[in-house]
């Protein structure tokens, strides 16, 4: 299994990436700090809020089981924040 290390890494640089992104498609589209940009980028950081805090719990009896949820929920969210950026374009 890989280390917490790593997926707090994965975590961050996946949800950095779209944030960039969203930074990217409104300076291309020659906008700034448009609503739905904005609402991708709270969505991101708060779901590198939730994700970081259940990678950081403690009473957990099934550690695997426990990260393995954790990278499927980075996932899900990931997927649904991608699938709002490429809305943007």
């Amino acid at each position: 299994m890989a280390s917490i290390k790593n997926l707090k890494k994965d975590i961050n640089n996946v949800l950095g990436d779209i944030i960039e992104g969203v930074y990217i498609v409104e300076a291309t589209n020659g906008t700034t700090h448009s609503k739905e940009g904005s609402a991708i980028i709270d969505d991101a950081i708060s779901s590198f809020d939730e994700l970081v805090a259940k990678v950081n719990q403690n009473d957990v009896e099934n550690k695997k089981a426990h990260f393995k949820e954790v990278r499927k929920d980075l996932e899900t969210k990931a997927t649904k924040l991608v699938d709002d950026l490429n809305k943007l374009v």
